[in-house]
């Protein structure tokens, strides 16, 4: 099986969907607090074996449950 090519030319606020990596990037935290997150923002994106995370659903989420 072929490894996901990365590519570094997008900015993450450009991004639709990013992987979990670039979650914790763009959320500014841990693994765990990311993929809870993301979980409760209902925005994970299966594709097969990898894991994104849909953009627009954890502003939303972020959003709706800041005070």
């Amino acid at each position: 099986m072929k490894a996901t090519t990365k590519t570094e030319n997008y900015a993450l606020n450009s991004k639709l969907a990013v992987n979990t990596e670039e979650l914790m990037a763009l959320l500014s935290c841990g693994r765990a607090t990311a993929v809870e997150i993301g979980t409760q923002a209902c925005s994970r994106i299966m594709i097969g074996r990898r894991v994104l995370w849909n953009v627009d659903k954890i502003r939303d989420y972020l959003s709706s449950i800041s005070a």
